[in-house]
């Protein structure tokens, strides 16, 4: 009997190691070198300034990922999109809200164009177009003029002439296919096979084009000043990156944010030259120290999904200039308002914060900061 008991055990631990050493995933890891995490010192020091947010209503839905806003017979509305594909209409003022379209989608950044139409990147859909009154869907573009598909629409801004820039944060682990925004995006963070890609949309001529590739989930996308360049938020490498798109830099990248203490997603133009970062999480740890062991990052991913590196509750947004100078850092270390992906200031005094789990969407009245 004993010896039985024995032997199963040895089958259950040989069984056990095969898996972890065999067992096929879907991640290829590349060996990266993760820069030394100095986490919330010196410039980044904790506060509290995120904390106690006032906050509008979403009704039953969460994660209000982007927002933008516009005046309606003199008054702001704001649009928020959600997890679920709804794009809501916020009236701050009283705090109601309706649903203003629904993308069949996941909906990620929104911003109005120059006609009154909401664009958003969808996850799912790829570029989208909403009627401004009806909030009728159209799909603009859905893959690139080299056939290939968008598999993971996530952040946009819209230049001067009409161009749309957008990021394709995975071609290789799309967010449908994943099985969800989140799963698609550990997937490639684990992997960081460098996978992702900046886009531009062409309204004029229905052209997609590739801007920049090979980066690690490319997020938030935000317009330089007269359209020359364009700031990328670069989640997997904890940094903000400037793609020149003008001039004798044309074609040039160059960081001019490094080492953030979380991970970047999404990048929005604020007022007087502001650019607002949100950090949805503060760095792993064990992420960082498995950085150059392609191998253990396998085991890892074996490991039951409980068990592996996952995102924490740390409200945290900064807002900068063009050329990657802290202005504002604004933080709540008891992530009340949880995994926050960025800020939008559009005009009325307010900042609205996005997040991925919010059941509200917040905001923090800046009407009086300063801003050096």
């Amino acid at each position: 009997m004993v010896k039985n008991i024995a032997s199963l055990l040895i089958l259950g631990v040989v069984a056990a190691v095969a898996y972890l050493m065999l067992w096929p995933v879907p991640i290829a890891p590349v060996a990266w070198d993760a820069p030394k995490n100095y986490g919330y010192t010196d410039q980044y020091a904790p506060n509290m300034a995120l904390a106690n947010l006032k906050t509008l209503s979403i009704g039953d839905q969460h994660g209000p990922e982007d927002v933008d806003g516009r005046l309606e017979n003199g008054q702001w509305m704001i649009y928020a999109s959600t997890q679920a594909g709804y794009i809501l209409k916020i009236n701050p003022r009283d705090n109601t809200h309706s649903i203003f379209s629904h993308t069949g989608g996941v909906a990620l950044g929104l911003q109005f164009d120059a006609t009154g139409n909401l664009i958003v990147a969808d996850a799912h859909k790829g570029l989208l177009s909403l009627d401004g009154t009806t909030g009728e869907v159209t799909v603009l573009t859905d893959t690139t003029d080299d056939g290939s598909p968008i598999l993971y629409a996530d952040e946009l801004d819209i230049a001067e002439d009409g161009k749309i820039y957008f990021s394709d944060a995975s071609t290789k682990f799309g967010a449908k296919a994943a099985g969800s925004t989140m799963a698609g995006s550990l997937l490639e963070l684990m992997e960081h096979g460098s996978t992702g890609r900046v886009l531009v949309y062409d309204p004029a001529d229905g052209s997609t084009k590739i801007v920049a590739e090979h980066m690690s989930f490319p997020n938030g996308i935000a317009m330089c000043p007269d359209d020359t360049c364009i700031l990328v938020a670069e989640t997997g490498t904890y940094s903000i990156k400037r793609i020149w798109l003008k001039g004798i830099r044309a074609g040039t990248t160059e960081t001019i944010v490094e080492n953030l203490p979380g991970f970047p997603d999404n990048l929005n133009r604020g007022q007087d030259g502001r650019y607002w970062i949100g950090l949805t999480s503060p760095r792993s740890e064990a992420l960082d120290k498995l950085a150059g062991k392609p191998f253990l990052r396998k085991i890892v991913q074996r490991l039951p999904a409980s068990m592996r590196p996952k995102g924490q509750n740390y409200g945290f947004i900064l807002a900068i200039d063009y050329n990657g100078k802290l202005l504002a850092q604004y933080q709540d270390p008891s992530g009340s308002y949880p995994l926050t992906t960025g800020a939008s200031e559009i005009g009325d005094g307010w900042l609205y914060i996005g997040s991925l789990g919010a059941t509200e969407l917040g905001r923090k009245d800046i009407s009086r900061e300063s801003f050096k």
